[in-house]
């Protein structure tokens, strides 16, 4: 099973707010998933990202790929792959 760090979007129609999940790579975009991770709030001033630092870690180490955009929110977050 190839497991990925994605977003997951919530909120009324226009007010987008995310979910950051490890998900099976097969399920669909707003499908099942394993654990959340984090959140993610684009129309905030500036935008706000919450993680769960111990949670994201043991899925990267447990092989867990994230997303495009999910990488990119995790390098602003300054998590990295320990």
């Amino acid at each position: 099973m190839a497991v990925k760090l994605r977003l997951v979007r919530m909120g009324k129609k226009k007010q987008p707010t995310y979910r950051v999940v490890a998900a099976d790579s097969r399920s669909p975009r707003d499908g099942r998933f394993i654990e959340i991770v984090g959140t993610y709030f684009p129309r905030q001033e500036p935008s706000e990202v919450n993680f769960d630092s111990e949670k994201v870690n043991k899925w990267l180490s447990n092989g867990a790929i994230p997303t495009e955009r999910v990488g990119k929110l995790l390098k602003v977050a300054g998590i990295t792959k320990k």
